[in-house]
C-alpha cells in the first residue's frame, strides 16, 4: 500500500473535494481522514438517558484519496527510488522525496512470547 498513517492525502471525489487533511488509520482498503468525511447519527431516547446527535468521521476508499504533492500540495501519484541503500517513495509531479513516517514497534502478546519452563 502506497499510503501510510501520518501522510497529508487531497480527498478526490465525494462531499469533501478537494480538502486535504492527515491520514490517522487504516483499515484494509478504507482510510480515516482526521476532519473529513463528518456523519452525525441521531440516538433515540432510551429510559432516562436524553436522545442525542453523536458526531463521527466515517471512513474513505483509498482510491479516493491522492497524496498531496509536498512542493505544490496538488495531488500527485507516488512513485519508488533508491538513495544509497534505502528505498524511499517519490512525489511523481515534482521529485520531491515524501517524508517518512516514524514506525511503531510492535509489542508482543503473551501468546507470541515463548514459555519459559
Amino acid at each position: 500500500m502506497k499510503v501510510k498513517v501520518n501522510d497529508t492525502v487531497m480527498i478526490l471525489a465525494g462531499k469533501d473535494r478537494g480538502k486535504t487533511g492527515k491520514i490517522t488509520k487504516i483499515s484494509g482498503e478504507k482510510v480515516f481522514v482526521h476532519g473529513i468525511n463528518k456523519h452525525i447519527k441521531h440516538v433515540k431516547k432510551q429510559g432516562e438517558t436524553a436522545g442525542e446527535r453523536i458526531e463521527f468521521f466515517a471512513p474513505i476508499h483509498i482510491s479516493n484519496v491522492a497524496i498531496a504533492d509536498p512542493k505544490s500540495g496538488k495531488p500527485t501519484r507516488i512513485g519508488y527510488k533508491f538513495e544509497g541503500n534505502q528505498k524511499v517513495r517519490i512525489a511523481k509531479k515534482s521529485g520531491e522525496t515524501i517524508a517518512q513516517t516514524a514506525k511503531k514497534k510492535k509489542v508482543a502478546s503473551k501468546s507470541e512470547t515463548p514459555d519459559k519452563k
